[in-house]
């Protein structure tokens, strides 16, 4: 199943950044998406993931780790302003653009990808629970695919080509394969004990889908259509969450 997910991501990634190569995907459309991804993420961590947490017989480790995972989301946020979360009009390119994204592009870049290859670990065939991976592989692919539409933005924005923007794309688009690979080889650290492992994992994970989806959640829109619009995509990110995972 590594090979599955792996794959899944990886060219779920790669197709978001060919989509936006051909339409262009307004501001509010992302905030929509955006708003749907967040609110999935959060239901399936607080239905499918948390629970799962609970059963391990190392869960008392589980809040220090979820901790551990929102302060490595602000280390990301501080390394990508926001990007990953939409945040587009953080990088401002003015007449030095060229200048100023050489500097800016790698610290974002290193940021998008510690997210996903930390996020992908629990993905490991060291991990038993389909399920859970199920849900977690779909959280990802649905969170990822606002990022890379605003990964190409900004670096078509910069003046990058198209082929060194793809380029770009497809090294984040590695981050989470690698991620699920030196899960495995960290796991066996562990001289077999998966339950410590897998607690500290997925609450790390819990801690980043926590910080992110909030933070989407709960930033302000611009008018009173859109507050309605972004309701509706949080209800139905909801509903979609709660019929994959409980079955309904």
């Amino acid at each position: 199943m590594n090979i599955l997910f792996s794959t899944i991501i990886f060219f779920a990634i790669l197709l978001s950044g060919l989509i936006i190569f051909k339409f262009k995907i307004s501001d509010n459309k992302l905030r929509l998406l955006l708003a749907f991804g967040g609110a999935f993420i959060l239901s399936i961590t607080f239905l499918e993931i948390i629970p799962e947490i609970y059963k391990t017989k190392t869960s008392m480790f589980a809040g220090f780790f979820m901790l551990i995972g929102f302060l490595i989301q602000l280390f990301v946020d501080f390394l990508t302003k926001g990007a990953d979360h939409g945040h587009r009009h953080e990088h401002h390119i003015g007449e030095e653009k060229h200048k100023s994204l050489s500097f800016s592009s790698l610290p974002l870049l290193i940021g998008v990808c510690i997210h996903s290859l930390i996020e992908a670990m629990p993905l490991s065939d060291l991990f038993e629970n389909m399920e859970v991976k199920r849900a977690l592989a779909l959280g990802i692919v649905i969170h990822n695919i606002p990022i890379s539409f605003v990964l190409i933005g900004l670096f078509m924005h910069s003046g990058y080509s198209k082929i060194k923007s793809f380029s770009l794309l497809t090294i984040f688009a590695l981050a989470a394969p690698i991620g699920i690979l030196l899960s495995t080889r960290v796991g066996n650290l562990f001289n077999g004990n998966n339950d410590l492992f897998y607690t500290m994992t997925m609450s790390i994970v819990v801690g980043i889908f926590l910080h992110i989806s909030t933070t989407v959640l709960f930033e302000s829109s611009e008018n009173h259509r859109f507050n309605f619009l972004k309701l509706f995509s949080i209800m139905v990110g909801i509903g979609l969450a709660v019929f994959i995972t409980k079955g309904f």
